[in-house]
């Protein structure tokens, strides 16, 4: 005696059809789903892709302290003036206290590379120099007018220009900028070494400079 197997009916047919349609839309939206997880990082539950940062963050964070003012240092000094015309000499000597600032100028001569493999940030930024010269006090010890030559108010701004001039030297010479730049230095590093960015400084070699 042999059994025989019905066939599938036309409506069996049919929601076999739609059945197979619907595992496959399914396995289609899955993949999707599953590509566009690993390109995002997922949806907030896996690692965050690495920190970077861009040459626009750095260039704006060197923004906030345009001019650097890294050392200030107050200063005792004597300056002498002659001047000698018609054969009659005009003499001062004074002895200024004044306060000198010195530190980078960040809004010339600097520039920014950023190594995001070693996630490293480069700046090039211009020598310290003296910033400004605040006179504090100052005290007349000897003046003296010649009796075809005396004192004229072009005299006394020749002396002020006298006075900044000697002053800026000798801050230099007691290595302000050089205590200016290793400041710098230190202020750049800890306002930029982030996401555990290392950052490098170059500058070119301080030169004393005459004042103007």
């Amino acid at each position: 005696m042999s059994t025989n197997t019905p066939f599938l009916t036309a409506a069996q047919r049919r929601l076999a059809s739609w059945a197979v349609l619907i595992c496959a839309i399914i396995l289609a939206l899955a993949g999707a789903v599953a590509l566009f997880l690993r390109a995002t990082g997922g949806l907030g539950f896996g690692p965050p892709p690495p920190p970077r940062i861009s040459q626009q963050i750095v260039v704006e964070r060197l923004q906030e302290v345009a001019k650097l003012v890294s050392i200030e240092m107050t200063l005792r000094d004597v300056v002498a003036y002659e001047q000698t015309r018609f054969r009659s000499t005009k003499r001062l000597l004074l002895v200024v206290t004044a306060r000198v600032a010195a530190g980078i100028d960040l809004s010339k001569d600097t520039k920014v590379e950023i190594d995001s493999v070693d996630k490293r940030i480069i700046i090039s930024v211009p020598p310290a120099e003296v910033m400004s010269v605040d006179v504090l006090n100052y005290e007349t010890y000897d003046e003296r007018a010649g009796l075809w030559n005396p004192f004229r108010p072009e005299d006394r701004d020749a002396i002020q220009r006298q006075v900044r001039s000697k002053l800026i030297l000798s801050a230099q010479q007691s290595g302000i900028l050089q205590h200016a730049d290793k400041n710098a230095s230190k202020v750049l590093t800890d306002l930029l070494s982030q996401d555990g960015y290392t950052v490098e400084i170059r500058r070119p070699p301080v030169q004393l400079r005459p004042a103007n």
